[in-house]
């Protein structure tokens, strides 16, 4: 590619909502909760309304914690052509090159550590790792797994010695709620100055690097497309959609969103069930 992303986001803070709007430019929008419904479908309405956005100009970024196999489908019906953000920031993909134009893995030394860590104290974790876009694990279990889970089988299933001798783009811990409850301070508090944690269901915590994040993700596309925050929308509904919210210049926070999402919203839109992604995308004049 012409240009890189690596470089350090701005030390900006959220701006404000002026009276007056400039016109959106970028969108970004988190998959599960917002622009999926609890079918894990798009509505049709909202479909159209997001194919015509490429041709306008408008760049569509679908910002998620799942891996590009798990957003393909989607990302093809859609009809993008942009970036889109994965493992909340820890990649940003080129889909139709099938490539990284960003990628901030863990090393495979301190995952490792970690592992060994969480299991001295509670065997019976599920450990899985995605390398990338291949998911990795030592001991698979149907009853505890993620969304993706529920689409792809494990490309590699071997020790966690073996898997972790290569940097980790994110490590995940599955278990029983109250397992993962135990294990969730246990994981910040040992390793919360070198991963950041997110915990989005209550059998799965998700471990990243610490400098990445949604909004650190959003703020690279942005600027590599010479593109103002104030001209980035950002919708979402989870607690990890927050900071992706507080750096755009107009943040949407979906009816179904938890309250920490909703007091940095500039609007409420209707639920992923009620078509919130359209609602958002004609309350600020994308689309009719």
């Amino acid at each position: 590619m012409g240009k890189s992303l690596e470089f350090e986001p701005p030390g900006s803070v959220r701006p404000e909502a002026s009276g007056v709007n400039p016109p959106i430019r970028l969108i970004a929008i988190d998959l599960d909760g917002t622009l999926l419904n609890d079918s894990k479908h798009v509505s049709d309405q909202t479909i159209k309304a997001i194919s015509c956005l490429p041709s306008r100009g408008v760049k569509v970024v679908i910002a998620t914690a799942r891996p590009p196999r798990s957003v393909r489908h989607i990302y093809k019906q859609l009809h993008l052509d942009s970036f889109q953000i994965n493992y909340n920031g820890a990649l940003i993909w080129d889909e139709p090159r099938r490539e990284a134009v960003f990628h901030r893995p863990i090393t495979g030394s301190l995952v490792r550590e970690i592992i060994s860590h969480a299991r001295s104290l509670y065997a019976d974790l599920l450990v899985s790792c995605e390398v990338m876009d291949r998911w990795y694990t030592d001991r698979h279990d149907p009853q505890y797994t993620t969304e993706t889970g529920r689409l792809f089988k494990p490309d590699v299933i071997c020790s966690a010695d073996e898997f972790c001798r290569q940097p980790i783009t994110k490590l995940m811990f599955l278990g029983h709620p109250e397992l993962i409850t135990a294990v969730e301070p246990i994981i910040s508090g040992h390793f919360g100055d070198r991963v950041t944690t997110v915990r989005a269901d209550a059998d799965l915590i998700q471990v990243m690097d610490n400098r990445v994040s949604k909004a650190v993700a959003v703020m690279k596309i942005a600027e590599y497309h010479g593109i103002p925050m104030e001209q980035v929308m950002a919708i979402g509904d989870a607690p990890n959609d927050v900071g992706m919210l507080q750096v755009a210049g107009v943040a949407v926070a979906m009816d179904n969103a938890h309250e920490r999402v909703k007091q940095v919203a500039h609007w409420i839109a209707p639920s992923n069930n009620d078509h919130g992604v359209h609602a958002a995308l004609v309350r600020y004049g994308v689309c009719a």
